[in-house]
């Protein structure tokens, strides 16, 4: 692979010009992008340094960062990291990576290094900034914003003076570079000595600077969204949302998993000729994270023995039941006590009977996330179904509006908080006016309208975006005081209080370019892929591809012959990926929508080498598995396998 980067450090002479009267300086380099992806450091940094040796120059540090013009990921970098005593920082880079460092700093930044003329874009690949190729470096002279690029016009002489009320005459979308540049300069005391270059610049002074600056805080705001990175996937909603949900016909045989949740899995407690009725407990909880399971139909118990798992791609456990099509009631499914009546420790027990876990995610014990061992104040109901093509959430908001406010209110009962947050994206305009309109005289709750963002609905994320508060690495939502469940979670709550039933049934989205006659359903936990995929017309054609879940965080299944779950929010049939994997070019682009602020690229270069100290020291256990990063890669890299091994490994380590 040609390796063709983006800058070279200047001439001995220029640099001597350069560092003329400068003195203490703290010298950044940025690891250049758009290259083969290899170990060595880059040259530059080291010749520099030497060379300020031999001018007798005061060094007061030195650090090198990958993509330096990734301005969330350099801002943190930065911060306490130049000593006391710096006076100058010089930035080896290209154009993209001297700008934001300059508009970080604090401190007069110096570039000593050159854009080479080239074809493409700078930096990072998202970056809608490209270079004109000047091959030459005004960087010094404007305080690190370049009159090339940031100026519609390309002036390097100064303003055209065409600029009004901040924006550009030729593009009123853009901020006038100039003043951009005597507003940096001024602020660092530097402006007596631009305006004494020989680069002639006019004074923009009697501009009203509040204009532009109004515009590039909008411009960030809606660029970060409330958390960092994510993607905006075609959403594909359209296959299913308009349809009514509906009570899938009941199987006539289900296989159960023991393994219905994140944690040990349930012991079975019922033998091959069992008779069993709906809602009758047939697997024990094995642990403290751990969940009970329930029968979903009544009938009898055909086998107990190992089958396909969907998430796992492999066989545990299960309980096989031939219904005898009467849905008969276990004697166990009774109503509760009132809310009001029941106290948080009744509450939890409940919850813990009833076998309910996460439902839109790893379906972790809810039982055990209502008792917090530290206090929370906020319950954030995660209404979002940020995945395409995925709308069962968003039926259960429609269809089970009222369900959902009681079991967020025994959850506020549970758990002490103060407030429910019911959080929805915009994309759901119908859902966001119903549940408004029934908390609207509820005092302790409120809607919370997100705009679309893929991975919004990541429990960190979310946390992130509505209430502005970062969960701590390796922590959880508790630590900041949160609790997040989803919507199908709390709707599963309402029915164990108020029914007695436990979470037997679930709703779940069929569909996607490749299914016939998609559809929305209430379908029994046990119930065949297959079953939903032959009553749904089956596929268009052959080239399919099936996921248990969303195109994103779903499951690949390589057989229909596996059963629901607890876990299963839609079955998907969409076109295979015939995409082929590259080497990485380090763009960069998966370090840009990573929501947790990791670096991916650097997960499948460890995983090939067997580094796990290395990807456990790049915080890979944050990493959610979003795909983000796998979604926007350039070489079509696989980078959750590498992801997975990874974090096995480090589970591993002592």
């Amino acid at each position: 692979m040609e390796n063709y980067t983006k800058y070279k450090l200047k001439s001995s002479d220029e640099l001597t010009s350069v560092l003329s009267g400068r003195d203490n300086l703290f010298v950044i380099a940025c690891n250049k992008c758009f290259k083969e992806f290899e170990t060595v450091d880059e040259p530059d940094c080291g010749e520099f340094l030497k060379f300020a040796a031999e001018q007798g120059k005061t060094v007061t540090g030195s650090a090198k960062f990958d993509f330096l013009c990734n301005k969330m990921h350099t801002e943190r970098k930065l911060q306490d990291l130049l000593p006391e005593g710096t006076e100058n920082v010089v930035v080896i880079s290209c154009g993209l990576g001297i700008q934001t460092v300059a508009d970080l700093a604090g401190k007069p930044v110096i570039a000593a290094s050159n854009t080479l003329n080239y074809r493409g874009h700078h930096g990072m690949a998202l970056t809608k900034k490209s270079c004109d190729a000047c091959a030459q470096c005004y960087l010094n002279v404007t305080g690190g914003v370049c009159p090339i690029v940031d100026c519609s016009k390309s002036l390097v002489n100064g303003q055209c003076g065409g600029a009004k009320n901040g924006k550009c005459e030729v593009d009123p979308n853009k901020d006038c570079a100039w003043e951009k540049i005597y507003q940096r300069l001024a602020k660092q005391g530097r402006l007596e000595e631009f305006l004494n270059q020989p680069v002639q610049v006019r004074d923009y002074s009697k501009v009203n600077f509040k204009v532009i600056n109004d515009y590039v805080k909008s411009i960030r705001e809606d660029r970060l969204n409330g958390y960092y990175g994510g993607v905006h996937p075609s959403e594909h909603k359209e296959f299913s949302e308009h349809i009514d949900l509906k009570k899938f016909p009941d199987p006539k045989t289900v296989v159960i998993s023991m393994s219905q949740h994140l944690g040990a899995p349930a012991n079975p407690i019922v033998e091959a000729g069992d008779t069993v009725k709906v809602g009758q407990k047939i697997g024990e909880a094995a642990g403290f994270i751990s969940a009970p399971v329930h029968s979903s139909v009544s009938g009898t118990v055909v086998a107990v023995e190992p089958r396909m798992h969907g998430t796992r791609g492999s066989e545990v456990m299960a309980v096989v039941i031939e219904s005898d099509g009467k849905n008969t009631l276990h004697e166990s499914v009774q109503p509760h006590k009132a809310l009001d009546e029941l106290t948080p420790d009744e509450i939890i027990e409940i919850v813990k009977e009833a076998g309910i876990v996460g439902m839109g995610g790893a379906g972790f014990p809810t039982c055990v996330k209502l008792k917090p061992a530290k206090p929370v104040d906020t319950i954030l109901l995660n209404g979002c179904e940020c995945e395409p093509y995925l709308t069962a959430d968003h039926k259960v908001l429609l269809e089970f509006a009222d369900d959902i406010i009681f079991g967020l209110k025994a959850i506020l009962k549970t758990t002490g908080a103060e407030k429910g947050i019911i959080v929805i994206e915009d994309n759901k305009q119908d859902a966001i006016e119903l549940m408004q309109e029934k908390v609207a005289d509820i005092g302790n709750m409120e809607v919370f309208v997100a705009r679309t963002k893929y991975p919004q609905g990541a429990e960190k994320t979310l946390i992130k975006r509505v209430m502005g508060r970062k969960v701590p690495s390796g922590g959880l939502p508790a630590d900041v005081g949160v609790i997040v469940d989803n919507i199908s979670t709390v709707k599963a709550i309402s029915d164990a209080i108020q029914k007695g039933m436990p979470l037997i049934e679930r709703v779940a989205t069929v569909t996607g370019e490749k299914i016939k006659n998609p559809g929305n359903f209430i379908i029994k936990i046990g119930t065949s892929v297959k079953e939903l995929i032959d009553y749904c017309g089956g596929f268009t054609d052959d080239d399919v591809l099936v996921k248990m879940g969303g195109p994103m965080m779903g499951f690949p299944l390589n057989t229909l012959e596996v059963p629901m779950m607890k876990g299963s929010n839609g079955i998907i049939a969409i076109d295979t990926d015939e995409t082929k994997e590259q080497p990485c070019i380090k763009c960069g682009r998966c370090v840009d929508v990573c929501p947790m602020e990791l670096s991916p690229l650097y997960f499948v270069k460890y995983a090939k080498e067997e580094n796990w100290q290395g990807m456990k020291d790049m915080n890979i256990m944050d990493c959610v598995e979003c795909r983000c990063c796998q979604y926007i890669c350039s070489s079509k890299i696989p980078i959750i396998n590498s992801i997975k091994a990874g974090k096995n490994a480090v589970r591993g380590m002592k």
